[in-house]
This record gives structure tokens, C-alpha cells and sequence, in this order.
């Protein structure tokens, strides 16, 4: 049922920008970097909260792995939170808050017509590379292995 939500939110963002397509998958993903950027910042906040201990250690790795996420999401020049669209024709991604609210600002929208696509397996990541080959420009994005995001699902649509 969420993706069905997903593909509905992406299908009328492109509607309202007067692209009717149908998308065929649809899945929440994050700026490539987010979660690792999350790791490194969580073990300098823990190292600054030194040998404190307890409830000071803990509030120096959870704010140093916002931090971290945060610094890094900013640096991409994507937003933190991304609804990524497969229509037979393009790949779109939109600013989206949470996987359920619609859709924010169009971030891109690619024509997957020689569009390569390569993915780079994680640990409890999944790295989607959006490459345009006669540019060399590249979308690099990571989506989570917890199936609520369905990012395998955009994932397989685009590989499969």
C-alpha cells in the first residue's frame, strides 16, 4: 500500500507541473553519503562528550550524528529526503518531507533514454548512480534496505 501512496504523490507532482506519465515505481531515498555521514559525525560527538559517560555520551552521538547527516545533506545540494519516480520514459525526484506528504520541489528529471544506471550494494545501504554518459554528470543516491522505503523497488524498475 505505501508504494501505491508513493507512486499517486509522484504522479500528481508531475501532473500539477503539466506532465501526465504514468510511474510504474516510486521509493523514498536520501543524498548518497547520509548514513555514513551520520555514522562518522555520531563517533565525533561521542569523542567530544569524552569520558563523561552516561546520558552526556549519549546526547554527544546522537547530536554529532545529526550533525553529520545534516553537514553532509547540505554540501550534496540535494534535499535530506528524496520521492524518486520510474516512468517508462524518465526518472524524477522530488523533495518530499516524509514518504507519505506530498510531493516538494522537483529535483530532477532525467530522460532514461542512455540514461546508465549502476548500483553499488552496502552494507544497509543501497547506492543508485543516475549517470548521463555523454555528460558525465551523475545523481548519486542511497536508499535504505528497511523495505518501507521501497527503494529497491525504483531500483529493480530501473535495472530490472
Amino acid at each position: 500500500m505505501a508504494e501505491e501512496q508513493m507512486i499517486g504523490i509522484v504522479e500528481e507532482a508531475l501532473r500539477e507541473l503539466g506532465v501526465p506519465e504514468e510511474v510504474t515505481a516510486a521509493g523514498q531515498f536520501l543524498p548518497r553519503g547520509h548514513t555514513g555521514s551520520m555514522f562518522a559525525g555520531g563517533l565525533v560527538g561521542d569523542s567530544l562528550a569524552g569520558s563523561a559517560g552516561g546520558v552526556a555520551d549519549a546526547v554527544g552521538t546522537a547530536a554529532g550524528s545529526l550533525a553529520g547527516a545534516r553537514a553532509h545533506d547540505a554540501a550534496s545540494g540535494l534535499p535530506d529526503k528524496m520521492l524518486v519516480g520510474v516512468t517508462p520514459t524518465h526518472v524524477c525526484g522530488f523533495g518530499a518531507a516524509t514518504r507519505y506528504s506530498a510531493a516538494g520541489p522537483l529535483v530532477f528529471r532525467v530522460p532514461r533514454r542512455n540514461l546508465d544506471v549502476r548500483v553499488h550494494q552496502r552494507l544497509n545501504v543501497r547506492v543508485l548512480e543516475l549517470i548521463d554518459p555523454a555528460t558525465g554528470s551523475r545523481i548519486e543516491l542511497e536508499g535504505n534496505r528497511i523495505p518501507l522505503t521501497h527503494s529497491k523497488d525504483v531500483i529493480e524498475a530501473l535495472t530490472g
